[in-house]
């Protein structure tokens, strides 16, 4: 199995308008030329918008839909944790969340013609619910699975004929998985794949089954089957993506439980990989860092590549794009890429951790990092690196230290700079920037600088040539760029290493 890498999306990889961040949104691929994004929540906001990704012209942009009205205006009214399956050049949405109330209407879009069509008349539908999944059978059908209603989870199995339009409650005999919602499901040759989810009241869940008896011309009694896979299963999920690739189904992101004792999710961001040829579980080997861990996001397959977009970690919503690729693939080199247009989208969503708000969403020229400081009123205080205080004198240093491990904490400094040897660049707050900078300049004084003198040992840091020390002569955190805090983290944390290691 071939290394991949994660490379944040560039302003080079597309034009158009980008969708903005949202969670709980659905994306689907209309056969090889486009993707479709549809709905999703952001700031308690429910979304109808579509968002469309045209992959041989590398183009976003949003259509000038027509056909059926809800609440006054063209298709769906607002919603998030819906589903949508294409079928050829359409795609069917059902169900999800508007505000406190579950949804059961049923909608088609035709990607022709951009059209939106009513469903909700032909015939008995499924009962309301969010947090279902569902899958194409073929170039035909449409099969859901679970939900949750506001009242129970579910456990029941629709197939939808997507010819004559007729919901079709499947029977389904033997042992039957517990009812759950925020799982997902995948058509896996003849058998729909069922992995994780929520309910019972219980922890998140990691059993996977299988269902078979959804081919008419295999004559099979409709029925699960737990599997019992070996290699590296996947941690219980809900809220996570699998994405049909090749061989392999790949499994990303989602949340689980600290388990019984724990109040909190934990969001996760590795990549498990079911290989289908050797029936079992994998880690998908990966050479750099990954996005932020997250949930209820969206990945598509684009050729030999994934697109990430969105999601929520518990605390913001996120809106950047990211490509998995293998290795030999020419995006693999560039690593990081993190232009301002993408990466403050996710800024704004990071300063939502912190309260702050009043930064444009949006194309944000020169330099956003100064930019945004002063939107926000966040103050830059010099750093010539002539003049390196020590660290108890440098307020801003000791004011981030009080505030990530409290006040009056024994270590804090070092407790600070151990939360920055974990931290991801999506994950630093625009008031990290300026005490992060300090210290990344100090450190170069007090242990390269002024031992060494000027010409730097640098091949021990990690670093050479023109990448080495980039930012020691920056007078504050201004003069960042947005595409520089990934090179300043993980120059500080070599540094960091390199003195706490001599």
């Amino acid at each position: 199995m071939k290394t991949h890498y994660w490379v944040r999306a560039s302003s080079s990889d597309f034009s158009g308008i980008l969708p903005q961040p949202r969670s709980g949104h659905t994306a689907v691929n209309i056969g090889k030329s486009k993707i479709v994004v549809f709905g999703g929540l952001v700031d308690k906001k429910f979304l109808n918008d579509v968002t469309v990704y045209d992959i041989e012209n590398k183009l976003w942009f949003q259509p000038e839909c027509t056909g059926s009205y809800s609440d006054g205006q063209v298709g769906p009214i607002p919603r998030a944790f819906h589903i949508a399956v294409s079928i050829d050049c359409h795609m069917f949405i059902f169900g999800g969340r508007s505000g406190s109330k579950r949804l059961g209407d049923f909608w088609v879009l035709d990607t022709d013609i951009w059209q939106w069509s009513d469903l909700a008349s032909f015939g008995d539908l499924p009962s309301p619910r969010d947090f279902a999944a569902a899958s194409a059978i073929g170039n035909r059908k449409i099969v859901m699975y679970g939900g949750w209603d506001g009242k129970k989870w579910m456990s029941d199995v629709y197939v939808l004929d997507t010819i004559s339009l007729e919901w079709t409650e499947l029977s389904v005999s033997g042992t039957i998985p517990p009812p759950r919602c925020g799982h997902s499901v995948t058509m896996v040759e003849k058998r729909l794949l069922m992995y994780g989810g929520r309910g019972g009241g219980g922890p998140i869940m990691g059993d996977l089954w299988a269902l078979k008896g959804l081919i008419e011309e295999e004559n099979e009694t409709p029925g699960w089957t737990q599997l019992k896979l070996p290699g590296q299963a996947p941690s219980p999920l809900c809220g996570h993506t699998i994405t049909s690739g090749g061989h392999y189904l790949l499994l990303f992101g989602g949340h689980g439980t600290g388990g019984w004792l724990s109040r909190y999710d934990i969001y996760h961001n590795d990549c498990i990989v079911l290989d289908r040829v050797s029936a079992q579980w994998k880690r998908l080997p990966t050479s750099n860092e990954p996005p932020a861990a997250r949930a209820y996001h969206s990945m598509n397959c684009v050729g030999s590549r994934y697109l990430l977009f969105g999601g929520f970690d518990g605390k913001s919503t996120y809106g950047d794009l990211w490509w998995l690729v293998p290795e030999g693939d020419p995006i693999a080199k560039r690593m990081v890429a993190s232009p301002s247009e993408v990466i403050s989208e996710s800024m704004n969503t990071t300063m939502a951790n912190d309260g702050l708000t009043g930064a444009k969403e949006g194309q944000i020229e020169g330099s956003a990092v100064s930019e945004l400081q002063k939107r926000l009123e966040i103050s830059v205080s010099h750093s010539h690196s002539d003049k390196i205080i020590d660290e108890m004198e440098d307020k801003e240093f000791v004011q981030m230290a009080s505030r990530v491990v409290g006040e009056g904490s024994v270590g804090k400094i070092e407790a600070l700079r151990d939360h920055w040897m974990k931290s991801t660049p999506m994950s630093i707050t625009l008031k990290e920037l300026s005490p992060l900078l300090h210290d990344y300049q100090r450190l170069i004084t007090r242990h390269h600088i002024g031992k060494v003198g000027s010409n730097l040992q640098l091949a021990k840091s990690g670093f050479s040539g023109k990448e080495a020390f980039r930012f020691y002569h920056f007078r504050n955190a201004s003069q960042l760029r947005m595409n520089d805090i990934p090179n300043l983290l993980a120059e500080y944390k070599v540094l960091l290493s390199a003195v706490r290691t001599n």
